[in-house]
């Protein structure tokens, strides 16, 4: 039987002066990468947050101001980058180095991890969607499951050799930074510090380490077009080579690269838990044709059985009703893989 798997991208893209016309984008739905350039000249980005103190609770502490923080850029912007978040430079510098260690070995070796099977809880494939989108993305990525790690590490490739160390390790402060964000965002909006973590339910927490090679002609493509997160929060880890753009008042803001950060989002499940008093934001991924970008996304989700909806709390019948219905964590996902990547965001089917 004939081999259907798509070529990864990082095995097509040597010598080659045009990209393949499935991946080019309709005319009114393309980068503006000029813009990308004056954005980058006028300093605009994402607010960053210093959570130096949120682990303290004392009279002495600036923990009320920094949860003051992140409600207001959840607020006015659904993303920020933190610093001085507590993930060891060693165990970034680990994550960083063997997700491109991965992406450097040869075809066959990476191939044995390869499927277009969404419900595989580990599998390399590329673009979005293989099986239904219409236009592809430039984009290569590995996709895991990360928590509870025992259930999933196994699974994980073996080559690089540091593999599974390295991302178990990453995997496990990368759950502790989310239960720490969720908390704060809970606090944020006057709930109970714990809410968030009940409503999620078990918890899932996944990861992607993302591979964007060199395109020839980046202003006809996107490594990942405009789209809000379905999951509850993520965080990015970047290297060096900028990106990612947020939708913002009507124009894109480039997210500059800041060393020794994370950029972390709010996605829908939390717009919807928050009854739209923080929004999920349309983002992309832009490429260039010099240099090879990567980003790892962590994202830590609800449950699949878990029941989302504004929280009580925060509805008022008459001058604040509910915004949403509820719905389990697995219908959801299951709406939003199935639409595909969309500027219409998947909130939007569960509106009352």
């Amino acid at each position: 039987m004939a081999n259907t798997k798509p070529l990864l991208l990082a095995d097509q893209v040597t010598n080659m002066k045009h990209i393949p016309l499935n991946f080019i984008r309709p005319l009114n739905d393309r980068p503006n990468l000029q813009n990308l350039q004056s954005s980058n000249d006028n300093n605009e980005s994402i607010p960053i947050i210093d959570l130096q103190g949120l682990d303290e609770d004392n009279d002495a502490s600036n923990r009320s101001q920094i949860i003051h923080n992140i409600g207001q850029a959840c607020q006015d912007y659904g993303f920020f980058q933190i610093v001085n978040h507590g993930v060891p430079e060693d165990v970034v510098g680990k994550m960083m180095k063997v997700g491109k260690a991965f992406f450097d070995l040869p075809e066959s070796e990476r191939m044995k991890n390869y499927s277009d099977d969404p419900s595989k809880t580990t599998r390399l494939s590329t673009s979005f969607n293989v099986k239904t989108e219409k236009v592809a993305n430039w984009r290569d990525f590995l996709r895991l499951h990360c928590h509870p790690l025992e259930d999933y590490i196994q699974e994980w490739p073996t080559n690089p050799p540091s593999f599974r160390e390295d991302v178990g390790e990453y995997s496990k402060h990368m759950r502790k930074l989310s239960l720490k964000l969720l908390e704060a965002i809970s606090e944020s909006l006057g709930l109970e510090k714990d809410y968030m973590e009940k409503a999620l339910g078990k918890h899932g927490q996944h990861m992607a380490i993302n591979y964007y090679p060199p395109c020839p002609e980046p202003d006809l493509t996107y490594g990942l077009p405009a789209h809000a997160d379905p999951n509850a929060i993520t965080i990015l880890l970047q290297n060096h080579v900028p990106g990612l753009q947020v939708l913002k008042d009507g124009h894109w803001v480039t997210v500059k690269h800041v060393p020794n950060t994370f950029i972390v989002n709010i996605g829908d499940q939390i717009q919807v838990i928050s009854n739209d008093k923080y929004k999920s934001v349309l983002h992309r991924a832009l490429v260039n044709c010099e240099k090879e970008r990567m980003s790892i996304p962590t994202f830590y989700c609800p449950s699949p059985e878990a029941l989302v909806g504004p929280a009580p709390q925060l509805i008022d019948q008459h001058n604040d009703p509910p915004k949403y219905t509820n719905f389990t964590y697995a219908e959801y996902y299951h709406k939003f893989w199935n639409r595909g990547l969309s500027k219409e965001t998947c909130v939007d089917l569960f509106k009352v």
